[in-house]
Protein backbone atom coordinates (compact mmCIF):
# COMPACT_ATOMS: atom_id res chain seq x y z
CA UNK A 1 0.00 0.00 0.00
CA UNK A 2 1.29 3.45 -0.67
CA UNK A 3 2.48 5.69 2.25
CA UNK A 4 -0.03 8.30 0.94
CA UNK A 5 -2.71 5.82 1.70
CA UNK A 6 -0.87 4.50 4.90
CA UNK A 7 -0.83 7.88 6.58
CA UNK A 8 -4.46 8.94 5.85
CA UNK A 9 -5.76 5.83 7.38
CA UNK A 10 -3.40 6.43 10.26
CA UNK A 11 -4.39 10.47 10.42
CA UNK A 12 -8.24 9.11 10.68
CA UNK A 13 -7.62 6.90 12.88
CA UNK A 14 -6.25 9.83 15.40
CA UNK A 15 -9.44 11.91 14.79
CA UNK A 16 -11.83 8.96 14.88
CA UNK A 17 -10.82 6.33 17.19
CA UNK A 18 -8.00 8.05 19.49
CA UNK A 19 -10.05 11.19 19.79
CA UNK A 20 -7.81 13.76 19.07
CA UNK A 21 -7.84 17.20 17.99
CA UNK A 22 -7.67 18.86 14.09
CA UNK A 23 -4.85 20.28 15.21
CA UNK A 24 -2.83 17.49 16.45
CA UNK A 25 -3.70 15.73 13.25
CA UNK A 26 -1.97 18.72 11.37
CA UNK A 27 0.65 18.49 13.19
CA UNK A 28 1.36 14.73 13.11
CA UNK A 29 0.79 15.13 8.93
CA UNK A 30 3.44 17.76 8.86
CA UNK A 31 5.75 15.50 10.80
CA UNK A 32 5.30 12.85 8.93
CA UNK A 33 5.29 14.22 5.48
CA UNK A 34 8.62 15.95 6.52
CA UNK A 35 10.36 12.19 6.81
CA UNK A 36 8.42 10.89 3.78
CA UNK A 37 9.29 13.75 1.41
CA UNK A 38 13.02 14.10 2.58
CA UNK A 39 13.71 10.13 2.48
CA UNK A 40 11.73 9.58 -0.74
CA UNK A 41 9.54 7.10 1.27
CA UNK A 42 6.70 5.46 -1.28
CA UNK A 43 5.92 2.41 1.11
CA UNK A 44 6.40 1.22 4.51
CA UNK A 45 9.37 -1.03 3.87
CA UNK A 46 11.07 2.63 2.98
CA UNK A 47 10.94 3.30 6.62
CA UNK A 48 14.58 1.53 7.48
CA UNK A 49 16.60 2.26 10.77
CA UNK A 50 19.32 3.82 8.10
CA UNK A 51 16.29 6.31 6.44
CA UNK A 52 15.24 7.30 10.14
CA UNK A 53 18.67 7.65 11.17
CA UNK A 54 19.82 10.22 8.39
CA UNK A 55 17.14 12.44 8.46
CA UNK A 56 17.81 12.72 12.58
CA UNK A 57 21.55 13.49 11.41
CA UNK A 58 19.93 16.57 8.84
CA UNK A 59 17.26 17.80 11.96
CA UNK A 60 20.27 17.75 15.03
CA UNK A 61 22.46 19.29 12.31
CA UNK A 62 20.14 21.65 10.46
CA UNK A 63 21.25 20.85 7.42
CA UNK A 64 17.93 19.60 5.52
CA UNK A 65 17.63 22.56 2.80
CA UNK A 66 14.82 25.03 3.61
CA UNK A 67 13.79 25.72 0.25
CA UNK A 68 12.37 22.40 -0.30
CA UNK A 69 9.50 22.52 -0.16
CA UNK A 70 6.92 19.69 1.22
CA UNK A 71 3.38 18.43 0.06
CA UNK A 72 1.96 20.31 2.92
CA UNK A 73 3.64 23.58 1.34
CA UNK A 74 5.76 24.30 4.41
CA UNK A 75 9.61 24.14 5.26
CA UNK A 76 11.83 22.06 7.21
CA UNK A 77 13.29 25.35 8.62
CA UNK A 78 17.26 25.38 9.41
CA UNK A 79 16.43 26.44 13.04
CA UNK A 80 14.67 23.54 14.60
CA UNK A 81 14.77 23.24 18.23
CA UNK A 82 15.63 20.04 20.24
CA UNK A 83 12.14 19.57 21.54
CA UNK A 84 9.84 20.30 18.12
CA UNK A 85 12.81 17.58 16.87
CA UNK A 86 11.62 15.13 19.50
CA UNK A 87 7.86 15.51 18.05
CA UNK A 88 9.12 14.44 14.41
CA UNK A 89 10.39 11.46 16.18
CA UNK A 90 6.92 10.95 18.53
CA UNK A 91 5.13 10.96 15.41
CA UNK A 92 7.03 8.25 13.78
CA UNK A 93 6.98 5.94 16.46
CA UNK A 94 3.27 6.14 16.59
CA UNK A 95 2.97 5.45 13.55
CA UNK A 96 5.22 2.62 13.40
CA UNK A 97 3.27 1.55 16.24
CA UNK A 98 0.04 1.72 13.93
CA UNK A 99 1.34 -0.21 11.27
CA UNK A 100 2.76 -2.91 13.51
CA UNK A 101 -1.04 -3.16 15.14
CA UNK A 102 -2.47 -3.44 11.58
CA UNK A 103 -0.24 -6.21 10.65
CA UNK A 104 2.57 -4.72 8.60
CA UNK A 105 5.91 -5.86 9.03
CA UNK A 106 7.53 -2.24 9.55
CA UNK A 107 10.51 -1.22 11.57
CA UNK A 108 10.02 -1.52 15.21
CA UNK A 109 9.30 1.41 17.14
CA UNK A 110 11.53 0.34 20.22
CA UNK A 111 14.69 1.23 18.14
CA UNK A 112 13.96 4.47 17.33
CA UNK A 113 15.13 6.20 20.43
CA UNK A 114 13.89 9.89 21.61
CA UNK A 115 16.05 12.35 21.91
CA UNK A 116 17.49 13.61 25.01
CA UNK A 117 16.65 17.56 25.47
CA UNK A 118 17.23 20.05 28.09
CA UNK A 119 14.25 20.31 31.12
CA UNK A 120 12.18 22.71 30.41
CA UNK A 121 12.98 26.11 31.86
CA UNK A 122 9.96 28.46 32.46
CA UNK A 123 10.18 32.16 33.43
CA UNK A 124 8.25 34.05 35.56
CA UNK A 125 7.75 37.66 36.56
CA UNK A 126 7.57 39.48 39.81
CA UNK A 127 4.70 39.50 41.75
CA UNK A 128 4.51 43.19 42.26
CA UNK A 129 5.11 43.17 38.20
CA UNK A 130 2.39 41.17 38.10
CA UNK A 131 0.21 43.58 40.23
CA UNK A 132 0.79 46.15 38.18
CA UNK A 133 -0.26 44.14 34.73
CA UNK A 134 -3.35 43.29 35.99
CA UNK A 135 -4.27 46.66 37.22
CA UNK A 136 -2.60 48.45 33.95
CA UNK A 137 -6.19 48.78 32.24
CA UNK A 138 -7.88 51.93 33.59
CA UNK A 139 -11.52 53.87 33.57
CA UNK A 140 -14.44 52.14 33.05
CA UNK A 141 -14.92 52.05 29.31
CA UNK A 142 -16.11 48.79 27.16
CA UNK A 143 -12.59 47.95 25.95
CA UNK A 144 -10.57 48.87 29.81
CA UNK A 145 -13.72 46.67 31.28
CA UNK A 146 -13.24 43.93 29.14
CA UNK A 147 -9.43 44.20 29.37
CA UNK A 148 -9.36 44.02 33.02
CA UNK A 149 -11.36 41.00 33.67
CA UNK A 150 -9.12 39.04 30.52
CA UNK A 151 -6.43 39.71 32.50
CA UNK A 152 -7.79 38.40 36.15
CA UNK A 153 -9.73 35.91 34.77
CA UNK A 154 -6.09 34.52 33.28
CA UNK A 155 -4.42 34.54 36.67
CA UNK A 156 -7.39 33.70 38.53
CA UNK A 157 -8.05 30.09 36.27
CA UNK A 158 -5.06 29.08 34.77
CA UNK A 159 -7.09 29.04 31.40
CA UNK A 160 -5.07 28.26 28.08
CA UNK A 161 -5.78 31.29 25.51
CA UNK A 162 -7.59 29.02 23.33
CA UNK A 163 -10.23 28.10 26.46
CA UNK A 164 -9.80 32.03 27.44
CA UNK A 165 -11.54 32.92 23.31
CA UNK A 166 -14.29 30.14 23.97
CA UNK A 167 -15.90 30.99 27.19
CA UNK A 168 -19.46 31.67 26.93
CA UNK A 169 -20.95 34.87 28.73
CA UNK A 170 -24.30 33.08 30.33
CA UNK A 171 -22.38 31.13 33.06
CA UNK A 172 -23.64 31.85 37.25
CA UNK A 173 -20.83 33.89 38.37
CA UNK A 174 -21.43 33.33 41.50
CA UNK A 175 -21.16 30.04 41.85
CA UNK A 176 -17.47 30.99 41.13
CA UNK A 177 -16.63 27.55 39.02
CA UNK A 178 -17.00 26.66 35.61
CA UNK A 179 -16.16 23.24 33.30
CA UNK A 180 -14.19 23.68 30.55
CA UNK A 181 -13.14 21.79 27.65
CA UNK A 182 -9.33 21.61 27.16
CA UNK A 183 -6.87 20.05 25.42
CA UNK A 184 -7.85 16.27 24.46
CA UNK A 185 -11.34 17.18 24.92
CA UNK A 186 -10.82 16.83 28.80
CA UNK A 187 -13.16 18.45 30.85
CA UNK A 188 -12.30 20.36 34.52
CA UNK A 189 -13.48 22.38 36.51
CA UNK A 190 -11.89 26.27 37.23
CA UNK A 191 -12.39 28.78 39.51
CA UNK A 192 -12.69 32.21 39.40
CA UNK A 193 -11.28 34.20 42.33
CA UNK A 194 -13.43 36.87 44.28
CA UNK A 195 -11.36 39.72 41.59
CA UNK A 196 -12.14 38.10 38.90
CA UNK A 197 -15.67 37.52 39.44
CA UNK A 198 -16.21 41.37 40.01
CA UNK A 199 -14.17 42.69 36.80
CA UNK A 200 -16.17 40.09 34.45
CA UNK A 201 -18.92 41.22 36.32
CA UNK A 202 -18.58 44.84 35.78
CA UNK A 203 -17.73 44.02 32.15
CA UNK A 204 -20.57 42.27 30.96
CA UNK A 205 -22.99 44.53 32.99
CA UNK A 206 -21.24 47.17 30.62
CA UNK A 207 -21.78 45.35 27.86
CA UNK A 208 -25.14 46.22 25.32
CA UNK A 209 -25.35 43.37 22.82
CA UNK A 210 -26.54 39.60 22.57
CA UNK A 211 -23.24 38.16 21.30
CA UNK A 212 -22.81 34.34 23.22
CA UNK A 213 -19.37 35.09 23.39
CA UNK A 214 -18.00 36.28 27.01
CA UNK A 215 -14.93 38.42 25.35
CA UNK A 216 -15.59 39.74 22.56
CA UNK A 217 -13.35 41.66 19.81
CA UNK A 218 -14.34 46.23 19.65
CA UNK A 219 -13.85 48.20 17.09
CA UNK A 220 -11.48 51.07 17.98
CA UNK A 221 -13.23 54.39 18.45
CA UNK A 222 -10.43 57.06 18.67
CA UNK A 223 -13.05 60.13 19.39
CA UNK A 224 -15.95 60.62 21.68
CA UNK A 225 -17.89 62.06 18.65
CA UNK A 226 -17.59 57.89 16.94
CA UNK A 227 -19.71 56.25 19.97
CA UNK A 228 -18.86 53.59 21.35
CA UNK A 229 -17.02 50.70 20.44
CA UNK A 230 -19.21 48.16 18.14
CA UNK A 231 -18.55 44.47 18.95
CA UNK A 232 -16.87 42.74 16.08
CA UNK A 233 -17.69 39.07 17.68
CA UNK A 234 -16.21 36.56 19.56
CA UNK A 235 -11.94 37.42 20.44
CA UNK A 236 -9.18 35.49 18.96
CA UNK A 237 -5.99 34.19 20.64
CA UNK A 238 -4.01 36.94 18.64
CA UNK A 239 -5.76 39.88 19.81
CA UNK A 240 -5.80 38.42 23.70
CA UNK A 241 -1.52 38.50 22.85
CA UNK A 242 -1.43 42.10 22.01
CA UNK A 243 -3.67 43.28 24.43
CA UNK A 244 -1.11 41.61 27.10
CA UNK A 245 1.71 43.15 25.73
CA UNK A 246 0.34 46.31 25.18
CA UNK A 247 -0.88 46.45 28.87
CA UNK A 248 2.97 44.83 29.95
CA UNK A 249 4.66 47.93 28.03
CA UNK A 250 2.37 49.98 30.03
CA UNK A 251 3.25 48.97 32.90
CA UNK A 252 6.52 49.31 33.19
CA UNK A 253 7.62 45.42 32.59
CA UNK A 254 11.17 44.97 30.75
CA UNK A 255 10.42 41.51 30.24
CA UNK A 256 7.55 40.14 27.63
CA UNK A 257 4.76 38.92 29.04
CA UNK A 258 2.37 36.53 27.30
CA UNK A 259 -1.13 34.94 28.10
CA UNK A 260 0.22 31.63 28.36
CA UNK A 261 2.62 33.37 30.98
CA UNK A 262 -0.15 33.92 33.33
CA UNK A 263 -1.05 30.38 33.54
CA UNK A 264 2.84 30.08 34.60
CA UNK A 265 1.90 32.71 37.10
CA UNK A 266 -1.26 31.16 38.33
CA UNK A 267 0.76 27.89 38.68
CA UNK A 268 3.40 29.03 40.20
CA UNK A 269 1.68 31.01 43.07
CA UNK A 270 -0.68 28.03 43.96
CA UNK A 271 2.87 26.14 44.80
CA UNK A 272 3.96 28.57 46.65
CA UNK A 273 0.88 28.85 48.39
CA UNK A 274 1.15 25.74 49.44
CA UNK A 275 -0.58 23.67 46.98
CA UNK A 276 0.07 20.08 46.29
CA UNK A 277 1.45 19.06 42.51
CA UNK A 278 -1.60 16.87 41.98
CA UNK A 279 -4.03 19.49 43.03
CA UNK A 280 -2.30 22.00 40.37
CA UNK A 281 -2.39 19.16 37.82
CA UNK A 282 -5.90 19.06 38.29
CA UNK A 283 -6.54 22.94 37.90
CA UNK A 284 -4.03 22.87 34.70
CA UNK A 285 -5.82 20.06 32.82
CA UNK A 286 -2.40 17.89 32.50
CA UNK A 287 -2.59 14.77 31.67
CA UNK A 288 0.61 13.87 32.77
CA UNK A 289 2.03 14.98 36.10
CA UNK A 290 5.43 15.02 34.54
CA UNK A 291 4.29 17.98 32.79
CA UNK A 292 3.23 20.05 35.65
CA UNK A 293 6.54 18.83 37.36
CA UNK A 294 8.63 21.57 35.43
CA UNK A 295 6.81 24.36 37.85
CA UNK A 296 8.38 23.17 41.10
CA UNK A 297 11.97 24.84 40.09
CA UNK A 298 10.41 27.99 40.09
CA UNK A 299 9.01 27.48 44.10
CA UNK A 300 12.63 26.86 44.97
CA UNK A 301 13.24 30.28 46.19
CA UNK A 302 11.15 29.60 49.22
CA UNK A 303 14.49 28.06 50.30
CA UNK A 304 16.38 30.92 50.78
CA UNK A 305 13.75 31.96 53.66
CA UNK A 306 14.96 28.11 54.89
CA UNK A 307 18.62 28.67 54.50
CA UNK A 308 18.59 31.65 55.88
CA UNK A 309 16.46 30.69 59.27
CA UNK A 310 18.32 27.20 60.05
CA UNK A 311 21.59 27.85 58.00
CA UNK A 312 24.68 28.48 60.76
CA UNK A 313 22.57 29.18 63.79
CA UNK A 314 25.52 28.00 65.71
CA UNK A 315 27.62 30.83 64.67
CA UNK A 316 25.37 33.56 65.75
Amino acid sequence: MSIEKLLENYLNYLEIEKNRSIKTRENYERYLKAFFTFQKIKDEKGITFEAVRDFRLQLARRTINPSTRLRTNSLIRQTIRKNTQSYYIIALRNFLKFLIKNDYKVLSPDKIELPKIPQRQIDIIEYADLERLLTAPKGGDLRSLRDRAILETLFSTGLRISELCALNRYIDLSRGELSVRGKGEKIRVVFFSDRAKKAIKAYLDKRGDADEAMFVSLTKAKRESQGAPKVLGRIIPRAVQRMVNFYCRKAGIPDKVTPHQLRHQFATDLLIGGADLRSVQELLGHANIATTQVYTHLTNKELKEVHKAFHGRRRR
